[in-house]
C-alpha cells in the first residue's frame, strides 16, 4: 500500500507527463532523477491505479459506425467502444471509462449535472478521474433510498461523481416508485423533494442509461417490477425506460400507473435539458435504445460496438 508522500509525489509526476505534456528526460531534470527512475514511478502509477489509460478507438469500422449513427439518429455525438479482444464482463467497464472520458473532455463551463441510476452510469462513476471542479453541482434525476444495491441508485452516483470533481451533490429523499399516486403527490410537494428536482429541470447536461424492463432488469432485481407489470407492460406495447419512466417501440410515454408514481423527472423534461448523454451497453437493449433514440431522448450516444452494429440494422 503506498504511503501519503509516495502517493503525491506519484500523482505530481502523473500529472506532468500526461496532463502538462512533459517528457521524462524534463521530469527527470526537474526532480534531480534518471529517466528510467521516472519511467519506473510512472509505471507504478499505473499499476497502483493513479492512473488509468482510456484508449479511444478510431479503426475504420468504429468510425464508420459512428457516422451512420449520427446521421441515422440526428445525435450531436457519438462515441463507438471497441469491444476487440474484450471480455464479455469488461464491456460495461469499457464503455463506462469512455463514458467518463467524453463527459470529463466536454464539461466546458458547466455548472449542473444530472444524473439517473443504474449498472452502466455506476461503470461511468467509478472511472471519472478525480479532478478539481468545485463550481460544479451533480443532482439526481431520480428516486432512490433503501438498502439494495444503493451502489446504483441516483442519491449514491451523485455523490460519488460529485466526490470525483470535489464538487458539491443535491440529494432526493425519495424513492424511485411510491405506492400510491397520494403519496407521491404529497411528496412533491415537501419543499426540499420540490428544490431538486426543480434543478434537476434545469441541468446544463444529463447522464442517463436505457433499460429493458424483460431482460437483465435493474428494476426488477430490485423488486420494483412484478410479473404481473411485465405482463402489462407486454399488453401495453412497452419496450424500454429511462429513468424509471416507461415508453414504447416507437419512443411515446406510455401511460402506464408505474409512471404515475415515480418521483422523478418526467420524460418531457428530459427533452428539454441542453444535453443528454445516454451511456449504453449490451445487445439486450437494441430495441429499448432504438425507441429512446426514436423518441428524441439521447443526444450523445456512448455505447459498445456490438450494439451499434446491431443498431444500424434496425428500421
Amino acid at each position: 500500500m503506498l504511503g501519503s508522500e509516495e502517493k503525491r509525489q506519484l500523482v505530481r509526476i502523473a500529472n506532468l507527463y500526461y496532463i502538462e505534456g512533459w517528457t521524462q528526460g524534463k521530469i527527470a531534470k526537474k526532480f534531480g532523477v534518471s529517466r528510467p527512475f521516472i519511467c519506473r514511478l510512472l509505471q507504478k502509477a499505473k499499476d497502483s491505479g493513479i492512473v488509468e489509460v482510456y484508449i479511444k478507438d478510431e479503426s475504420v469500422h468504429t468510425v464508420e459506425l459512428e457516422q451512420q449513427l449520427k446521421d441515422k439518429y440526428k445525435l450531436k455525438d457519438i462515441v463507438v467502444v471497441s469491444t476487440e479482444g474484450l471480455a464479455p464482463e469488461t464491456v460495461r467497464r469499457a464503455v463506462g471509462q469512455a463514458g467518463a472520458y467524453y463527459l470529463s473532455k466536454n464539461l466546458g463551463d458547466i455548472k449542473q449535472i444530472g444524473i439517473s441510476w443504474g449498472l452502466t452510469l455506476s461503470e461511468l462513476v467509478k472511472e471519472y478521474p478525480f479532478e478539481h471542479r468545485e463550481e460544479i453541482n451533480v443532482v439526481p434525476l431520480v428516486g432512490g433510498i433503501g438498502t439494495k444495491h444503493i451502489e446504483i441508485h441516483a442519491n449514491q452516483l451523485a455523490y460519488e461523481l460529485a466526490k470525483k470533481m470535489q464538487g458539491t451533490s443535491s440529494y432526493l429523499y425519495a424513492p424511485a416508485i411510491v405506492e400510491t399516486e397520494e403519496l407521491k403527490e404529497y411528496l412533491l410537494e415537501v419543499p426540499d423533494i420540490e428544490m431538486v428536482l426543480e434543478k434537476g429541470k434545469n441541468v446544463d447536461v444529463a447522464l442517463i442509461s436505457v433499460g429493458n424492463p424483460y431482460k437483465d432488469s435493474t428494476m426488477r432485481s430490485l423488486g420494483y417490477l412484478q410479473d404481473e407489470d411485465l405482463q402489462q407492460f407486454r399488453k401495453m406495447g412497452i419496450v424500454g425506460d429511462i429513468a424509471s419512466r416507461f415508453f414504447d417501440a416507437s419512443g411515446n410515454i406510455v401511460d402506464h400507473p408505474l409512471n404515475h408514481r415515480i418521483i422523478g423527472l418526467s420524460l418531457e423534461q428530459l427533452r428539454q435539458i441542453k444535453k443528454v448523454i445516454g451511456i449504453v451497453e449490451g445487445a439486450h437493449k437494441l430495441e429499448s435504445l432504438s425507441a429512446a433514440l426514436k423518441g428524441s431522448y439521447i443526444d450523445v450516444l456512448i455505447i459498445d460496438e456490438h450494439t451499434a452494429s446491431a443498431l444500424i440494422k434496425e428500421k
